[in-house]
């Protein structure tokens, strides 16, 4: 015999891993300290710097 499962329950329940997983992504995207952003900043600038000095003059 099946076992009988409240759908209300499954529901809710499907919900809140939706909302973990969308928060695990916002946790992700959001949750660096300032002083990591800038770091990533600073490097993303050097390797900009770094490509734009090795360019060719056509």
């Amino acid at each position: 015999m099946a076992e009988i499962v409240n759908l209300r329950t499954v529901r809710k329940a499907k919900a809140r891993d939706a909302a973990a997983a969308t928060a695990d992504a916002n946790r992700i995207a959001h949750g660096r300290t300032k002083a990591e952003k800038q770091a990533a900043r600073i490097e993303a600038d050097r390797a900009r710097r770094l490509l734009d000095g090795a360019k060719l003059d056509d």
